[in-house]
């Protein structure tokens, strides 16, 4: 009779077996993991996700990081005095608040994934759409519906923007010397003026410029979930539009699922939302027949 040593050894074996096809499938390939949310601020997943994309790397997969810092910019505003407006879940980013985003997110931020990846025996370069004209960015136009004139009214939300035109050659050129880039949410526009993005839609950008084979948002959710609380594995767009029409996601799961979708319908092969949360979700997604997500396909 084995022992839990033998049964140990062997679950390690068959998910390995299990992960074969799957590593055969994706070698060579490039996959857009967009890291952000509370998944960020814990240590221990922090450093599951240093050795997951790190893992990606050594088995042939160029990851490619893209990360946001919502939480870190506005605890570094409030420490400044400086107030936040927010407007569809977009932060209304004066000059001084611009400053501060490029600061906590091309600075602090960056380098610390940076150096959590070299501490899990990666090579990565940190970097901004800035660099190597890497992103260029438009400004966001919002409208707003007064409650008791119904007009809609345009909002300014500064400088906050959306990529325009992305040139893929800097990240290609990090990825063939073999190490690792991550990506901070901030571009020029063709005004000369710098925008700070979300880090959703950045990636999303990314992943379909590089024809990615997979776009992953790691969120603080399981997923998409049904009325009843149970995960929805497999969408396709014209399941997102019913379900944002029926009530079933609301709020900021909608622009979430808006990137996933315009990702996949603009070069990118799948798309998918999974919770930051859990320990190496991404490998479970991947490399497993059971997947541990929301999967998002044109």
């Amino acid at each position: 009779m084995a022992n839990t040593h033998d049964l140990a050894m062997l679950a390690k074996a068959e998910t390995l077996v299990e992960a074969l096809p799957y590593l055969r499938r994706y070698e060579g390939r490039t996959f857009v993991v967009k890291y952000g949310g509370h998944a960020m601020g814990d240590p221990e997943l922090a450093h599951d996700f240093a050795e997951d994309v790190v893992l990606l790397k050594a088995v042939g997969i160029n990851p490619v990081v893209v990360h946001g810092g919502g939480p870190q910019i506005g605890a570094m505003l409030k420490k400044l005095g400086v107030e936040s407006r927010f407007v569809d879940g977009l932060r209304v980013t004066d000059k001084a608040t611009a400053e501060v985003a490029e600061m906590v997110l091309s600075g602090a931020i960056n380098k610390q994934i940076v150096s959590w990846i070299a501490g899990a025996g990666g090579r990565a370069v940190g970097i901004s759409g800035k660099d190597g004209g890497l992103v260029t960015a438009t400004k966001v136009q919002r409208t707003t519906r007064d409650p008791d004139s119904q007009i809609e009214q345009v909002v300014d939300l500064g400088f906050v923007g959306e990529p325009s035109r992305i040139d893929t050659t800097l990240i290609d050129s990090i990825c063939a010397s073999g190490m690792i880039p991550v990506i901070a949410p901030i571009a020029v526009g063709e005004d000369g003026e710098t925008y700070n993005i979300n880090a959703d839609t950045m990636a999303g950008s990314i992943a379909a410029a590089l024809g990615a084979a997979r776009l992953f948002l790691l969120t603080d959710v399981a997923g998409v979930l049904d009325k009843d609380k149970n995960l929805l594995t497999d969408l396709r767009p014209a399941d997102i539009a019913r379900l944002a029409e029926d009530g079933t996601i609301s709020g900021g799961m909608i622009p979430k699922l808006e990137t996933c979708v315009h990702a996949v319908e603009a070069g990118c092969e799948a798309a998918v939302v999974l919770d930051g949360r859990v320990s190496h979700a991404m490998l479970i997604e991947m490399f497993t027949a059971q997947g541990a997500g929301t999967l998002i396909r044109a």
